[in-house]
């Protein structure tokens, strides 16, 4: 197949990898593909290195008539049989390019639960748009939410999930007197940030319950997690001199290595957690909640635990039971590892991906 694909690469090489990758895996498995991208983004030069043409375009505003016209003469110089658009700023601009090429299909992707309204005039910009012809969504969660909205027959909203590599992740892990911690200290990690759909207050009420377990530090991770009403929990955890906000880092992995038990407290909006995969990767196991597709990573009592929502005191419970054994959380870690090794590598989703650009 001959593939366009429309996304933004002008971000960290970790966060864009698995998705960049996947074009590249494309090459290998034998088809064509351009990318419209930032053309100063740091994964061009690896683009071009893998056979990738880059086109140096990207849209200013959902409907960006510049970044129109370069996708309808590419579309005109050259037959695509897909068009793959990313996100909420390539896919209306894609949309509207791909009018009048009716033997070109496009495919949008989603990558979290909910915010699609039939209601809402903006949806009918994205993956509502009549022009688009199927949709790949990261996690089952996400496919359930989508197919529930959009007009769409089933078979044309599928679950791809994102193709990881045990190499990516691979990381030193920061020396814990950094930390201000030692070798013999339980530390229980959280990447998120301020938002309150990750749920970061849940934990920390949580810690009530964990305050008597006098090596159990939590290391919270993240932009502006300290706030007010988080500050005020830590103080009433009975545990607040063992809570760390460390405010962003760009050593996530570094930190993750060191760290005992990864937590993703998560009460809404998740598509499939990037924290739980990295932890997977370096054989940490996880404790999460069921909204998104943290459930469809963390396999129960082999490689974590997964609790409901908005549950301190189940969430508190499982930490509790991780944090009183090494011995289940090497297992458990170690199960976690193989499962992504096993269950999402990149040439196994990729296959997946081509093969439902071709069922369209």
């Amino acid at each position: 197949m001959r593939i366009l694909v429309l996304s933004s690469y002008l971000d960290a090489w970790n966060s864009v990898r698995p998705e960049a990758e996947m074009c590249i895996e494309m090459v290998k498995q034998g088809h064509e593909v351009t990318i419209i991208t930032q053309g100063d983004a740091p994964y061009v030069e690896r683009f071009r290195e893998a056979g990738i043409t880059v086109i140096d375009c990207y849209p200013s505003r959902k409907i960006c008539f510049n970044t129109i016209k370069t996708i309808r003469q590419e579309l005109r110089q050259h037959h695509y049989d897909v068009v793959y658009a990313l996100n909420s700023k390539t896919i209306p601009n894609a949309a509207f390019a791909c009018i009048g090429f009716p033997n070109t299909k496009l495919i949008s992707y989603r990558g979290t639960v909910g915010g699609i309204y039939r209601h809402d005039p903006s949806s009918y910009l994205t993956h509502l748009h009549p022009r688009v012809n199927g949709i790949s969504c990261v996690a089952e969660a996400v496919t359930e939410s989508v197919r529930s909205v959009v007009k769409l027959a089933p078979e044309k909203v599928q679950t791809i999930y994102k193709g990881h590599d045990l190499a990516w992740y691979q990381a030193d892990a920061l020396p814990r007197e950094q930390l201000g911690l030692t070798d013999d200290d339980i530390i229980v990690t959280c990447v998120a940030n301020a938002r309150k759909s990750k749920g970061v207050h849940v934990l920390l009420d949580a810690a009530k319950q964990l305050a008597d377990i006098d090596n159990l530090h939590l290391v919270l991770v993240g932009r502006d997690m300290d706030t007010e009403e988080n500050d005020q929990l830590a103080a009433n955890s009975g545990m607040q001199s063992r809570i760390h906000f460390l405010g962003y880092r760009s050593d996530v992995p570094e930190i993750m290595a060191t760290s005992d038990i990864q937590v993703q407290p998560s009460i809404s909006g998740e598509g499939l957690p990037k924290t739980i995969i990295e932890a997977m990767a370096m054989a940490k196991p996880s404790v999460v909640t069921t909204t998104g597709g943290s459930k469809e990573l963390v396999e129960e009592g082999k490689t974590g635990f997964v609790v409901e929502t908005n549950n301190p005191q189940a969430l508190a419970d499982k930490i509790k039971q991780l944090a009183e054994s090494e011995t289940i959380r090497v297992e458990m870690g170690q199960n976690a590892q193989q499962r992504l090794k096993a269950h999402f590598s990149i040439q196994e989703t990729t296959k997946q991906q081509l093969n439902f650009f071709q069922s369209v």
